[in-house]
Protein backbone atom coordinates (compact mmCIF):
# COMPACT_ATOMS: atom_id res chain seq x y z
CA UNK A 1 0.00 0.00 0.00
CA UNK A 2 1.61 3.13 -0.98
CA UNK A 3 1.26 6.19 1.40
CA UNK A 4 1.39 9.81 -0.19
CA UNK A 5 2.42 13.08 1.92
CA UNK A 6 1.63 16.11 1.26
CA UNK A 7 3.23 19.59 2.32
CA UNK A 8 1.81 22.11 4.33
CA UNK A 9 1.90 24.11 1.34
CA UNK A 10 -0.18 21.93 -0.65
CA UNK A 11 -2.44 20.85 2.37
CA UNK A 12 -3.13 24.48 2.49
CA UNK A 13 -3.76 25.08 -1.25
CA UNK A 14 -6.15 22.69 -0.83
CA UNK A 15 -8.15 23.82 1.85
CA UNK A 16 -8.94 26.92 0.17
CA UNK A 17 -9.28 26.34 -3.59
CA UNK A 18 -13.31 27.27 -3.00
CA UNK A 19 -11.93 30.83 -2.22
CA UNK A 20 -10.89 33.08 -4.79
CA UNK A 21 -6.76 34.47 -4.56
CA UNK A 22 -7.50 37.98 -2.96
CA UNK A 23 -10.11 37.18 -0.20
CA UNK A 24 -11.94 39.89 1.63
CA UNK A 25 -12.16 40.11 5.63
CA UNK A 26 -15.21 38.11 5.58
CA UNK A 27 -13.54 35.38 3.89
CA UNK A 28 -10.56 35.20 5.76
CA UNK A 29 -12.39 35.15 9.07
CA UNK A 30 -14.45 32.28 7.82
CA UNK A 31 -11.33 30.39 6.61
CA UNK A 32 -9.51 30.63 10.23
CA UNK A 33 -12.42 30.19 11.88
CA UNK A 34 -12.38 33.43 13.91
CA UNK A 35 -15.00 36.44 13.77
CA UNK A 36 -14.13 39.16 11.61
CA UNK A 37 -12.99 41.32 14.70
CA UNK A 38 -10.26 39.28 15.44
CA UNK A 39 -9.72 39.12 12.00
CA UNK A 40 -9.34 43.17 11.65
CA UNK A 41 -6.65 42.68 14.77
CA UNK A 42 -4.65 40.25 12.96
CA UNK A 43 -4.49 42.61 10.16
CA UNK A 44 -3.90 45.62 12.22
CA UNK A 45 -1.25 44.02 13.70
CA UNK A 46 0.84 43.25 11.08
CA UNK A 47 0.65 39.31 11.36
CA UNK A 48 -1.55 38.76 8.23
CA UNK A 49 -0.59 41.16 5.23
CA UNK A 50 -3.14 42.66 3.53
CA UNK A 51 -3.35 45.20 0.70
CA UNK A 52 -6.57 48.33 1.49
CA UNK A 53 -8.49 49.26 -1.80
CA UNK A 54 -10.55 52.09 0.07
CA UNK A 55 -12.08 51.24 2.89
CA UNK A 56 -11.55 47.48 2.62
CA UNK A 57 -9.24 45.31 3.41
CA UNK A 58 -8.28 42.46 0.64
CA UNK A 59 -5.84 39.51 1.82
CA UNK A 60 -3.98 38.07 -1.38
CA UNK A 61 -4.06 34.07 -0.64
CA UNK A 62 -0.14 33.87 -0.41
CA UNK A 63 0.18 36.36 2.41
CA UNK A 64 -2.86 33.70 4.24
CA UNK A 65 -0.24 31.08 3.18
CA UNK A 66 2.72 32.77 4.83
CA UNK A 67 0.27 33.25 7.77
CA UNK A 68 -0.82 29.89 8.23
CA UNK A 69 2.98 28.48 7.53
CA UNK A 70 4.66 30.85 10.37
CA UNK A 71 1.69 29.82 12.69
CA UNK A 72 2.28 26.54 12.63
CA UNK A 73 5.71 26.31 13.15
Amino acid sequence: MSKTTMTQREAYRLMLRKYPDVMNVDEVSEVLGVSTKTCYKLIRSGKITSLKVGRAYRIPKAHLFSYLIIGSK
